[in-house]
């Protein structure tokens, strides 16, 4: 899933910086690849903890995918604190950052959603009661 995940959103992180660069040219250059990285780690991480816990009981699971979310969503704005504090408007747009960042976290999840039906799961199927 990660693999058919990143295809996509390698496209329109491509897609995002050259628009953005022609657009804002360097601040959107950067802004668009910072929310490429951004979003690529971010997906990434949730990919890596579903592999981790596998085989975990599901209390488990629920449990490492929630502390790994808040995990994320805590780091994510304390990096954007930093960024806003750090960087100028005039070094990295803004703009291109938030614009790139949805438009990449779209292709993401379409890319995970057209891999995770491609996959062939075997479910099984609950056993039949017959009347003897």
């Amino acid at each position: 899933m990660w693999r058919g995940a990143l295809s996509a959103s390698l496209v329109a992180t491509v897609i995002a910086i050259v628009f953005f660069t022609i657009y804002s040219g360097t601040p959107g250059f950067f802004g668009s690849a910072l929310a490429s990285f951004v979003v690529l780690i971010f997906f990434s991480v949730s990919i890596a903890v579903g592999i981790l816990s596998r085989n975990a009981d599901p209390i488990s699971v629920m449990a490492l995918a929630l502390m790994s979310y808040f995990t994320k969503l805590l780091l994510i704005a304390l990096f954007l604190i930093a960024v806003t504090r750090l960087s100028e408007p005039d070094s990295l747009d803004r703009t291109a950052f938030g614009i790139s960042a949805l438009v990449i976290s779209a292709a993401w999840l379409s890319g995970e959603v057209r891999a995770f039906f491609k996959l062939r799961l075997e479910l099984p199927q609950p056993k039949s009661q017959s009347k003897e």
